[in-house]
């Protein structure tokens, strides 16, 4: 969260948030993701890396990397 909160200060184009929900207990998930949501709909560009397809599938595009290459799903 303080890490998120850093970022946010500079008003970045672009937040790059790699596994940020990867080491969170359920409740603090579901904080960083609604605090990121929140964030899309205002306006914010966000690329998420993830491992968790539950994580993933709330993401309004999502990419994939396989073989070196880069698929979107949908």
């Amino acid at each position: 969260r303080v890490a998120i909160a850093r970022a946010l200060i500079r008003r970045p184009a672009l937040i790059l948030a790699d596994e940020p929900t990867g080491s969170l207990d359920p409740d603090a998930t579901q904080e960083i993701l609604s605090l990121l949501e929140d964030l899309h709909r205002a306006g914010q560009t966000i690329l998420l890396i993830t491992h968790n397809p539950t994580v993933a599938a709330r993401a309004e595009r999502r990419l994939t990397l396989q073989g070196g290459k880069i698929f979107e799903e949908g």
